[in-house]
């Protein structure tokens, strides 16, 4: 099993409170501080860039969409002149 090389720092600031629920977390998954804080943040940063990356239609958005692909609408002069 490879082992990934941890060589770059992050540093945050925070709150007494928010250290000590942090740590409360943590030490309920049994794991350190920054085990639990990097975990949860690249959880965080994969749900982030899903949703980025997903577009969620209606369903009558979906078939509008769908429409256009398969009955796409006659170029007007103003496309057919970015072609010449």
């Amino acid at each position: 099993m490879a082992v990934a090389i941890k060589d770059v720092r992050i540093d945050l600031r925070a709150s007494a409170n928010q250290k000590t629920l942090l740590e409360q977390a943590a030490e309920l998954k049994h794991v350190s501080l920054s085990s639990y804080v990097l975990a949860s943040s690249l959880k965080q940063a994969q749900l982030d860039l899903a949703e980025n990356e997903t577009l969620l239609l209606s369903n009558r958005d979906r078939d509008l969409v769908m429409s256009i692909l398969e009955n796409p609408p006659e170029p007007n002069e103003a496309l057919k002149g970015l072609f010449k």
